[in-house]
């Protein structure tokens, strides 16, 4: 099976800086490719590119095997956009949604017929007759989303669609994609720089820093392997204090922390990291354990810290406990565990951190 939309040696340069630089980038039919990345990545332009709004400077853009270029109305037509800001002209929220049905020719009863379902997708049937200045930004964005998904596009391309909700209509919103994008376009391409937004909604994540794709994997690849420290801590990891590799041994790294503590590390596969490399090590707050000591031989992981608590931050439903000791660590745990533990500041416990949850990164000039 081909990739129904794909990218090659794309480039986008404005002035003397290279705003996109991607060697390769492709959607399979039927999938939900994100690519995240921080603001001034180069997410915004590279939609604008894949959309066939703006010319590249160099590379191919291919839908279904072939070029496509700006200008090409054949190639629009299979398109579709959301924009992070909609894009909605004067008039009712009927009237938006129609429009590019009416462009391509559908008949006045069909029309209205599938601008009443598309409508009732995203439970805004209420508002067909409202005009689109009276709308709130979540109402406005499902018509966005309305008028792309009525058109069935065999590509829909999304830029930051979230972005400008407010925390409850952005939930709503990202149920709402994640329950049609699938049924109502056969490839989708989400640009996001909110995790939350990738990890919720895509098959595969594209990590983009500087313009360049640093990595591409299922969510559980990057969770799990993430190939660099910046995808590392952009997708949830922290970095312990650096510390120097003094051994290697049955597929992990032990390395000594500034503090004297030894971390021991799981290698990736056809790593290696020498005797005497520094090195940073990435951790996830929600892979750190915490027991009494009395308790800290009842868990099967190697790294073990005696810490005490500096501070305890509420975290969603969750709760972020800050550590000092042996390793500087930070905990997400429940608020029934901390309250089991009776944690508060300068509380003594144990953390407690599995090899395998480890990965260290050469803090070597390359």
């Amino acid at each position: 099976m081909n990739p129904l939309l794909a990218a090659h040696d794309l480039r986008r340069r404005y002035g003397n800086r290279d705003v996109v630089d991607i060697a390769h980038l492709f959607v399979m039919p039927g999938e939900v490719l994100a690519v995240l990345g921080p603001n001034g990545a180069g997410k915004s332009t590279l939609f604008r590119l894949l959309l066939l709004l703006e010319r590249a400077d160099a590379g191919r853009v291919l839908l279904d095997g072939r070029d496509a270029t700006p200008g090409d109305a054949g190639a629009r037509r299979r398109m579709a956009g959301v924009f992070q800001r909609p894009y909605l002209f004067d008039g009712t929220v009927s009237d938006n949604v129609a429009y590019g049905l009416r462009a391509r020719g559908a008949d006045a009863k069909d029309c209205a017929l599938r601008t009443r379902e598309a409508l009732a997708w995203l439970g805004i049937e209420h508002l067909a007759r409202a005009r689109v200045r009276t709308l709130s930004g979540g109402e406005a964005q499902r018509v966005a989303l309305a008028r792309a998904l009525v058109l069935e596009p065999d590509v829909l391309l999304l830029d930051e669609p979230t972005a400008s909700l407010d925390i409850a209509a952005r939930r709503r919103f990202r149920e709402d994609l994640s329950r049609l994008v699938r049924r109502h376009a056969k490839s989708v391409l989400l640009i996001t720089h909110d995790p939350a937004d990738a990890f919720t909604l895509a098959d595969r994540i594209a990590v983009m820093e500087g313009g360049r794709i640093v990595q591409t994997g299922t969510p559980d690849d990057l969770l799990l392997s993430p190939a660099t420290p910046f995808v590392a801590a952009f997708t949830g990891a922290e970095l312990l204090l650096d510390g120097e590799v003094v051994a290697v041994e049955e597929g992990l790294l032990v390395a000594r922390l500034h503090s004297g503590a030894l971390v021991h590390a799981a290698l990736r596969e056809g790593e290696a990291s020498p005797v005497g490399e520094r090195v940073h090590v990435a951790y996830r707050p929600e892979d750190v354990t915490l027991s009494t000591s009395a308790e800290s031989g009842t868990t099967s992981a190697i790294n073990h810290y005696d810490v005490v608590v500096d501070s305890i931050v509420p975290d969603g439903a969750l709760v972020r406990v800050r550590l000092s000791g042996e390793a500087q660590l930070n905990a997400l745990v429940t608020r029934r565990s901390a309250s089991a533990l009776s944690l508060e500041a300068g509380t003594r416990v144990v953390a407690h951190l599995k090899a395998t949850a480890l990965r260290a990164y050469s803090a070597e000039p390359r």
